[in-house]
């Protein structure tokens, strides 16, 4: 198992909850500013999860075109499986950030424009 599939099954529930609004504004002064930091975090995570399935899902690829060799693989469906039960990416991220997992910084450029 990987480390990102380790600490995504450590304590990230699959549904969504609500937050509070005044701690995530609390961590930077602003919402929005927090919201987008989540996101891109989300978007992270999300990259780095589809690369790892694809890279699963590869060994399991034919690269014929018969039909006869075409089957359905169970190790292949029990991986696909174990991706979609992990929670979203904007959960996980969500979560990083409100246990301070996420290290961000303010682009001093970005302040006066």
């Amino acid at each position: 198992m990987s480390k990102l599939r380790r600490q995504i099954s450590a304590n990230t529930a699959n549904t969504a909850e609500t937050k509070d609004l005044n701690v995530i504004k609390g961590k930077t002064g602003n919402v929005y500013e927090s919201i987008a930091i989540i996101a891109k975090r989300a978007n992270q995570i999300n990259i780095s999860l589809k690369e790892e399935l694809h890279n699963k899902l590869e060994e399991f690829a034919s690269h014929t075109d018969s039909l006869e060799e075409i089957h359905e693989n169970k190790e292949q469906i029990e991986i696909s499986r174990a991706y979609e039960r992990m929670p979203n990416p904007s959960l996980l991220a969500t979560q990083e950030f409100l246990d301070d997992k996420i290290y961000y910084r303010k682009n001093e450029d970005d302040l006066f424009s």
